[in-house]
């Protein structure tokens, strides 16, 4: 699978792409960077049939779920 795509949503570019991670060469990822963030993600195995529509909602929960938890008080991380 090769595959990249890029989407706007909510004012943030996402750069998608199928990657294999480091060390490995049979389990491919989906990556994907957004403007303004200087990180670049791993979330999710990329399997046949993916839609881009798919990665999107999935990338863009992931993705909100993130900034809510770094958004939270540093006392309110579990230990």
């Amino acid at each position: 699978m090769n595959d990249t795509f890029d989407f706007t949503e909510g004012g943030r570019t996402y750069s998608c792409s199928v990657e294999a991670r480091a060390g490995t060469q049979h389990e491919v990822w989906w990556w994907f960077r957004v403007t303004g963030d200087r990180h670049r993600y791993a979330p999710f195995h990329a399997v046949a049939g993916d839609s881009h529509l798919d990665v999107r909602h999935r990338i863009t929960a992931y993705y909100g779920d993130l900034l809510a938890r770094r958004g939270l008080p540093a006392s309110a991380y579990p230990r």
